[in-house]
């Protein structure tokens, strides 16, 4: 007989705790294999496909596409055992996902994300009532919206409150809304952005509160709206694009970096024709080509190793400024899908053939959006090469929570005083952004003078190797 087995969004790792559907790549009576892509999703980090660790018959898909799911959520369900699903639940768990049981699949349920073995914030899942979503506003009382939270009453959630989103939270707090007076439409009660946003459009139809993102206002309890009334629009008219996925990733990094960080920039000229002619010469005797941005690396890693307070973090909680081991460097890369920053892991030990064969594979990567969290995270230094848009300076915004990124501007011809004489020269400028809490600025002077030498003289990074 068969079993109905449900398969939930995975946790996602790196802080990301929802998604959004993009593409669904089955329909509800397909036969699918073990680790058989269902679903295409995009978060925060990268646009990926979800395979599915158990195999049989597709009896149902939760989300329309362009639904936005918390992780926990029910994705599909699969009958495992069907006849006409040719065998391909042999693997699957003696007893349905719904009945809290431990399942057994394949445990590839995300890869590049983590398997079954790692810790999970899945949830149970009880089906949801179709009213779930009217009881979604009890609405904030007067109490609630725009004061402290109060503790909890009749009606309201005992213990924490089910919601593991950040989003959820941040958006709740902004408009002065008590999470404790809603009843979630999710699994197993969860609060999704949803219902916030439902909540607060009800209690603003009424009058009782401001519209989302405005300022809070005092309300009065909040009864069900008949149906969710259309925001409203505030501010001058025109193009409004949500600031979600990648871009809204990118704005809340760099708006976070300006806010924590105080940041300070130095630049410096450079004559880049030697380095040039070395490139040059490299790639005319045979073997792989190498990359320009692959011997900016190799000189920001020999930096680096001069100068290893800018390949730090500053911990602020322990007040103490960590300076890293390693070099995991990242790279700016422009995409359709916004800026992206892939990570070349262990860039110090790497040669140029190296980098530049890695930098070539990440940018692939990153254009096609298939770059996992882990591609996209963990760097401790950032290389961003805005030259390539035709610009000769500017000042970059740290990638928090790293303390330095070094900018590299086009390489043209100037006029350059060459050993004497006013010649034509292949110029370049330089800027650093350094956290000023790491170091000062003789020593961040030092890393950048350092850069423009190896830049001016190839032969100076040799000396280092």
């Amino acid at each position: 007989m068969a079993q109905v087995l449900e398969f939930k969004l995975p946790d996602l790792g790196e802080g990301l705790t929802e998604a959004e559907i993009v593409r669904w790549l089955v329909e509800v009576g397909d036969v699918v294999a073990v680790d058989q892509p269902v679903v295409e999703v995009e978060t925060a980090k990268a646009m990926v496909e979800v395979p599915c660790p158990y195999g049989g018959v597709v009896t149902a898909r939760f989300g329309d596409e362009g639904t936005e799911l918390p992780v926990g959520a029910p994705l599909i369900t699969v009958a495992v055992g069907a006849p006409d699903s040719g065998g391909a639940g042999g693997r699957q768990a003696e007893e349905p996902a719904a009945s809290g049981s431990r399942t057994e699949g394949s445990g590839n349920v995300l890869v590049g994300y983590g398997t079954s073995e790692a810790p999970s914030r899945r949830r149970r899942v009880r089906p949801a009532p179709p009213e779930r979503r009217e009881q979604a506003v009890r609405g904030p009382s007067a109490a609630s919206v725009g004061a402290k939270p109060a503790a909890p009453h009749n009606g309201g959630h005992e213990g924490p409150v089910p919601v593991i989103s950040p989003l959820v939270r941040r958006l709740a707090r902004e408009n002065g809304l008590d999470l404790r007076e809603l009843h979630g439409s999710g699994p197993d009660g969860l609060i999704l952005r949803a219902d916030v946003e439902y909540a607060l459009r009800a209690a603003s139809a009424q009058g009782r509160v401001a519209a989302p993102t405005a300022a809070p206002a005092t309300a009065s309890a909040v009864t069900p709206a008949a149906a969710p009334p259309a925001r409203a629009k505030t501010g001058p008219a025109g193009i409004r694009t949500p600031l979600k996925g990648v871009r809204g990733a990118v704005a809340d990094k760099l708006s976070r970096s300006r806010r924590e960080i105080p940041d300070a920039t130095c630049w410096v000229d450079a004559d880049a024709t030697e380095l040039m002619r070395a490139r040059t010469a490299m790639n005319a005797a045979g073997g792989p080509k190498i990359s320009l941005l692959a011997l900016l690396a190799r000189i920001c890693t020999a930096a680096l190793a001069r100068f290893p307070e800018l390949n730090s973090t500053v911990d602020m909680e322990a007040r103490e400024v960590v300076q890293l081991d390693h070099v995991h460097l990242g790279f700016a890369a422009q995409t359709e899908r916004g800026l992206v920053v892939p990570v070349v892991r262990d860039a110090h030990a790497r040669d140029a053939e190296s980098l530049t064969a890695e930098f070539a594979r990440l940018t692939e990567a990153a254009r096609a959006g298939t770059l996992t969290p882990a591609e996209l995270t963990g760097g401790t230094f950032t290389l961003n090469n805005y030259g390539v848009f035709g610009v000769d300076g500017s000042t970059p915004i740290i990638n928090h929570p790293e303390a330095a990124m070094l900018g590299v501007g086009r390489i043209i011809p100037k006029p350059w005083v060459h050993e004497g004489e006013l010649a034509v020269r292949q110029v370049v400028e330089l800027s650093l952004t350094f956290d000023h809490r790491v170091c000062d600025g003789g020593t961040a002077g030092g890393f950048l003078r350092y850069v423009a030498d190896c830049v001016e003289q190839p032969a100076v990074l040799l000396r280092t190797l």
